[in-house]
């Protein structure tokens, strides 16, 4: 289903900004598929890996504009999404993991007209040996920032996800549509920044800060061999 979300900005935000003078509308214009993936895939530092997964988001089409587009990233702090428990950081501990492996966007202006954003994103989710059911809603967020400056708006998405048979990861794509209003033909899309992360705690985000890392399915059992004939 499509969902449109439009949040209000603050007086004070549209007089400071020079570009917003209506309020930014996010949609979730249409959800990607689900995949199962394989419980064996490659370590993210595996150059042949990165390579498989780079080109499993598949490019948007480009359009015209009369500018430069935004810039769109993904928050470093809430890249990753790694549940814990216990006192201790270990595999052994892990609970259900996330991370935004892909990134991909575009963007169409002519004259006056708002500055239209499309953006695909590519989450790459885990069960690990903590993780309670087979099913699990994320969170995510969008934020449009006037760049270097103040916040003009920050969406929340939510992103169901079923392991099915036992999986202990999944790769889910979502595409959204961001609409951004322009004071004048002048105001270009490099004045805005696009920031793309996990709801996460602050605890999540530390250690995101930190550079620790697991692979999504971490602590899962190693897949099955066949038996040698």
């Amino acid at each position: 289903m499509r969902r449109v979300l439009k949040v209000s900005l603050a007086s004070a935000l549209v007089a400071a900004t020079v570009a917003a003078i209506a309020p930014i509308a996010i949609a979730q214009s249409r959800p990607g598929g689900q995949e199962r993936d394989r419980a064996d895939r490659p370590e993210a530092g595996d150059q042949a890996g990165d390579r498989a997964r780079r080109v499993r988001i598949a490019p948007l089409s480009r359009r015209s504009a009369a500018g430069p587009c935004p810039y769109v990233k993904i928050l470093y702090d809430a890249a990753r999404y790694v549940e814990l428990t216990g006192d201790r950081v270990a595999a052994a501990n892990v609970g259900y993991t996330g991370e935004i492996e892909g990134l991909t966007s575009d963007c169409a202006y002519q004259n006056d007209e708002p500055i239209e954003v499309q953006t695909r994103v590519l989450f790459n989710l885990g069960r690990g040996p903590q993780a309670d059911g087979q099913a699990r809603t994320y969170r995510y967020w969008i934020a449009v920032t006037e760049r270097n400056r103040a916040v003009l708006d920050k969406v929340y998405f939510d992103l169901p996800v079923t392991f099915e048979n036992g999986a202990t990861t999944a790769t889910v794509t979502q595409d959204n549509t961001i609409m951004i209003p322009r004071a004048a033909a002048s105001t270009s899309g490099d004045n805005f920044e696009i920031l793309v992360g996990f709801d996460v705690t602050p605890q999540m985000a530390e250690f995101n800060r930190s550079g620790s890392r697991f692979r999504v399915n971490a602590g899962a059992a190693p897949a099955a061999q066949p038996a040698a004939q």
